[in-house]
């Protein structure tokens, strides 16, 4: 149905971008298994691939088979891989990328307790990608460091440039300043727990930075809890019972609407205040992890960049050759179910409030992975997270992301990681766009090398003179002034030889300059004399007090000594009372879990002895029936073998007075002819069972021979297949074919090897010849004829009427001293059964 109306306006199609972009660089690494996990669920296959299978008792699907499943990223890193080797692949040309001007973005992601925070922050001796990122930008552009206050924040995610005057009054007011009451320990003297964080010979700068440039380095280190920010560098003193302070820097887009953080200034060592931060942490111990980040951080190193002038001594006056590039580390909080951390109040909050913000993260990767693949325009939720909000900058802007996948390969963990890999999967085919290179000021190379050469080469010829030399770090105005109070040099060319007012202008001018140079020199002798005098006199003041300052600083340092190693010592046994309560803690579970087994191994090992002895009670028992069973077995068969035996005596013996019977009576139809004078033989007793039981009767007399003539079929009748019907005759293919001269002949017969309903449809009347062994060792054949019949069900029906068997004799058998009684080869003799059978 059609709405009447003002059409709407189609949304015009998106152009297609030229911008190159390069996809979100995914690592993985592997922990290495706990010493309390059994079962590993996570193989590295390659270098870029691992596969996860599911541990046993889990069933990956529901048809109840396991489900082996591989993923890929840029690289895996194993078990046995070193933090330094994690950065130089992952970290390094992040850093690279910051000091040529280009943003970064590294964050962590896994389940809690994967190994994130050490990823990220390392430990005592093993630092992490924070520190050693750090420590390769400050050696990289130390010699190139600008002063303080030099650069200064619009507040707008930009730089200013002030010139020296206004950077000096700003250093002046700020050092002017009352400070801030701070924590005991916080900023003079570095934590000795992470002293050592990096080793010095593994310590790392870029060989590609720009000399020609200085250089300000402004860092913020906060963290997300609950949804709020929270200052870790704020130098107010940490109180363990109020709350945090919330972060105070302004927070607020800048001109290109992205997220700018005002950081500050930073030219003491980096990490004597990046370690009170890290402490301000909130940590908190969980079923799961017994230091487990209750917030994520956010550590963002923001480098500001100009280039000297064309004489290379001053930084350039312009705003528009000002570079800025950051570069973000974020260790974000592991994802957690509480049904396994069992977390409770705060805890249960706090999970609530990390996993809603990860569940945020991935919504905004959902998005911009739909936008990119499809084309669509759809609005990412930036905004319903801290950590997405600040993560704008990145995916909406130009530079590099990186995720380091932390995986903890144990079985327990198994479901989180499948959700992790999946995320990780769905992250790489999100696309950023790559940075372009910074526009080259248009100077000359190398001003920063001849303006130091020039000063030296100026200090030097001034010191062979005798007069006061300038180095480096003196006031170049002061030179400018001394050289230009001397008078100027005239003309001294010499046009006509009879000039004579060149030259005395010229010895006029020169004497002028010597005398002013005599006159300086005195001058400058007499002040140096004075200041010679003050400082020898300074030197021995300022060599007073700093005997003095040397014993107080001895004093002091004994104290700091002592101090230290009774801290160390109260840290060290600290640490191993928790190892040994930990060591306790593992024991007693340990020992109530093998007293379980115990008990449990124990009623185990009862019921099964109790069970064994039922069981070896019943198989007596059992013997003892089956020997009387099989002695009543032997006994019952002895009896009926005896029986059958007898029966199969008395059965042959009456098969053999047939025979004989038989044969007399055929020889008397074959020598009737020979004449009636013959005495008819003697009829052969037919064996009985009473002769058996009862010797000494006698037998009965012989009957007498049958009348002469040919035998006549006592039916009259004429034989089935003589008759029109038609028939099957079945033959199977096992029979034999015996040669004989008599051979059945049926009309109308349809030859099958198989009865089928299709043949028994078509005729009426079914022969089947059968072949068996005959009681002499000679082959019988039967021909058994039936009628066929429809039954009421619609199939076919046979009823069994007759039998005719054909039987071959041999006349060289002999028949117990009998003679042939006939010199034919072969008989034919019908047997008519009764009743008739039938059969479906």
């Amino acid at each position: 149905m059609l709405r009447n109306g003002k059409g709407r306006t189609p949304r015009p199609p998106k152009k297609a971008s030229n911008i190159e972009k390069d996809p979100v660089g995914v690592y993985c690494r592997i922990r290495p298994l706990g010493a309390e996990d059994e079962e590993c669920c996570v193989e590295m296959i390659s270098s870029s691939i691992i596969q996860l299978h599911a541990p046993d008792g889990l069933k990956a699907n529901r048809n109840g088979e396991y489900k082996e499943m591989q993923y890929s990223f840029k690289k895996v890193f194993g078990i046995n891989t070193t933090q330094k080797e994690l950065f130089e692949d992952i970290a390094r040309p992040l850093v690279k990328d910051l000091i040529h001007c280009k943003n970064g973005l590294l964050f962590t992601y896994g389940v809690t307790g994967s190994g994130k925070t050490f990823t990220m922050t390392g430990s005592p001796g093993e630092g992490g990608l924070l520190p050693r990122s750090l420590d390769m930008l400050f050696n990289s552009i130390g010699p190139s460091q600008a002063k303080r206050f030099v650069f200064k924040p619009d507040e707008k995610n930009g730089m200013e440039i002030q010139n020296q005057v206004e950077a000096l009054l700003e250093r002046q007011k700020r050092d002017s300043q009352p400070p801030v009451p701070k924590t005991p320990s916080s900023r003079q003297k570095a934590d000795p727990e992470f002293a050592d964080m990096i080793n010095p010979a593994e310590a790392c700068k870029s060989d590609s930075i720009d000399e020609d440039c200085c250089y300000s380095v402004f860092v913020s280190y906060i963290e997300i809890y609950n949804n709020y920010i929270y200052d870790l560098l704020e130098d107010a003193p940490f109180d363990p019972i109020r709350p945090k302070i919330v972060f105070s820097i302004k927070i607020g887009p800048d001109v290109h609407l992205n997220v700018a953080i005002s950081c500050r200034t930073i030219y003491r060592p980096i990490f004597i205040i990046w370690f009170p931060g890290q402490k301000k942490r909130r940590i908190a111990n969980t079923q799961l992890n017994r230091e487990s980040s209750r917030s994520h951080s956010v550590f963002t190193v923001k480098l500001a960049q100009a280039p000297l002038d064309a004489d290379g001594d001053h930084i350039l006056q312009d705003k528009s050759q000002v570079n800025v590039s950051q570069l973000c580390l974020v260790d974000l909080a592991g994802s957690e179910r509480t049904s396994r951390t069992r977390a409770e109040g705060s805890r249960l909050r706090e999970a609530g409030n990390i996993n809603q913000s990860l569940m945020t993260l991935r919504t905004c990767m959902e998005v911009l992975r739909e936008n990119q693949m499809c084309g669509t325009n759809k609005m990412v939720p930036y905004r319903d997270s801290k950590v997405t909000h600040l993560f704008k900058n990145y995916f909406d802007g130009e530079g590099k992301v990186r995720m380091v996948v932390c995986v903890n390969p144990k079985a327990d963990d198994y479901e989180e990681t499948l959700l992790v890999m999946r995320f990780a999967e769905m992250t790489q085919e999100v696309e950023v766009a790559r940075p372009v290179d910074r526009p080259i000021c248009g100077l000359a190379a190398g001003r920063r090398h001849r303006n130091q050469a020039f000063r030296e080469e100026l200090s030097h010829r001034l010191q062979e003179r005798g007069a006061p030399s300038f180095t480096i770090n003196d006031d170049p105005a002061v030179l400018n002034q001394l050289i230009e109070s001397l008078p100027p040099l005239p003309c001294c060319e010499l046009v006509d030889p009879s000039d004579d007012q060149t030259l005395p202008r010229l010895i006029e001018v020169l004497e002028r300059r010597h005398q002013i140079r005599q006159k300086m020199t005195e001058e400058f002798n007499k002040t140096g004399n004075g200041q010679f005098s003050a400082s020898f006199q300074f030197d021995g003041d300022h060599s007073a007090k700093e005997n003095l300052l040397n014993d107080q600083r001895s004093k002091l340092s004994e104290k700091e000594r002592l101090l230290a190693n009774q801290r160390m010592e109260i840290e060290r046994l600290e640490k191993k009372s928790k190892t040994l309560e930990y060591k306790v803690d593992i024991l007693q579970k340990t020992t109530n879990m093998y007293e379980q087994d115990k008990r449990s191994l124990q009623q185990e090992l009862e019921t099964r002895e109790q069970r064994l002895q039922r069981e070896l009670a019943e198989k007596r028992r059992m013997e003892q029936r089956m020997q009387g069973a099989v002695t009543d077995a032997r006994l019952k068969w002895e009896k009926e073998c005896e029986r059958r035996v007898n029966a199969k005596q008395l059965e042959m013996q009456n098969k053999l007075w047939v025979k004989d019977e038989k044969l007399k009576q055929l020889k008397a139809i074959v020598t009737e002819s020979s004449g009636a004078g013959c005495a008819p033989p003697e009829k052969p007793e037919r064996p009985s069972r009473d002769r058996d039981r009862n010797a000494a009767q006698k037998r009965s007399a012989s009957p007498s021979a049958a009348p002469k003539g040919l035998p006549v079929h006592p039916m009259h009748r004429r034989s089935h297949s003589a008759g029109g019907e038609k028939w099957v005759d079945h033959k199977p293919a096992s029979n034999l074919d015996l040669g004989t001269v008599m051979q059945p002949i049926i009309p109308n017969a349809l030859k099958v090897s198989a009865p089928s309903e299709r043949a028994l449809s078509k005729c009426q009347m079914y022969v089947l010849r059968h072949q068996e062994l005959g009681s002499d060792g000679e082959i019988e054949t039967k021909l058994i004829k039936g009628n066929v019949f429809r039954t009421r069900a619609g199939g076919q029906a046979v009823q069994f009427n007759d039998i005719e068997t054909l039987r071959l004799e041999s006349l060289q058998t002999p028949l117990r001293g009998k003679q042939p009684c006939s010199p034919t080869t072969s008989r034919s003799q019908e047997e008519t059964l009764l009743p008739p059978l039938s059969f479906l």
